[in-house]
């Protein structure tokens, strides 16, 4: 079942088995339980988060938003926040598409969003190191060693991070540091200030591989060509 719904651009499949384990899913009117559970593409009738949703292929779509603060990186809230799909244009709003990774609530810039379940996978998973660029606000600055010890990695709760690449915005009014990593880690480059003492003010992500903001204003969202989809890939 959950290589039909992928290839029917209902999400990724670790998305769709979080679905299913939270009981978002329904086979005519059915709370799904079972990850093989037969589906007839004719007969069926599938709901996810109570709307209906076709059982095809799908036009894979890949959609580049540039993240306001204050909005969640998912594709509904239980307490009823302003998520990312909630201020996609409404031509959007019909389809069924997902986050490709997160933002924290506050933090800014580039973010995806598809209906292409391995797209996500390949985006999402270490093993492909996609680099994300990030541009950082803090209230007091890094001195030599700090520095130092970013591009070597942070020991964390959950391990020591990759080698990250850091340098300094000299002409930034309001950001003062550029830091790239391979890595997707919850609330990664907040933690990783965090152990050497700094908060974060402000965070603002710029680029995903190859793929930066440009000009895109922050709210605004855009379709990525094919070109850029593949150029995406091969990062």
């Amino acid at each position: 079942m959950l290589k039909l719904l992928m290839a029917s651009g209902l999400g990724s499949r670790r998305q769709l088995a979080n679905a299913i384990r939270e009981g978002k899913i329904k086979i005519n009117g059915e709370i799904v339980e079972n990850f093989s559970q037969p589906v007839d593409p004719e007969e069926d009738t599938i709901l996810i988060n109570s709307k209906p949703v076709p059982l095809n292929a799908k036009t894979k779509l890949v959609l580049m938003l540039n993240k306001p603060p204050g909005v969640l990186s998912t594709t509904h809230d239980d307490r009823r926040r302003k998520t990312v799909i909630d201020i996609l244009p409404q031509q959007y709003h019909n389809m069924i598409l997902y986050p490709v990774g997160r933002l924290d609530k506050d933090t800014t810039g580039l973010l995806l969003l598809t209906n292409d379940g391995d797209l996500t996978y390949r985006l999402t998973h270490p093993k492909f190191e996609h680099e994300k660029e990030y541009l950082v606000s803090l209230k007091t600055r890094l001195n030599t060693d700090e520095m130092l010890e970013l591009k070597r990695g942070i020991c964390l709760d959950d391990g020591i991070t990759r080698p990250a690449e850091v340098t300094e915005c000299k002409t930034g009014r309001i950001y003062h540091y550029s830091i790239t990593i391979h890595e997707g880690r919850k609330r990664q480059i907040h933690r990783m200030f965090g152990k050497l003492g700094h908060h974060v003010l402000a965070l603002r992500r710029i680029r995903v591989g190859r793929l930066t903001l440009d000009n895109l204003k922050e709210g605004q969202v855009r379709e990525l060509s094919k070109r850029e989809i593949e150029r995406l890939l091969q990062a």
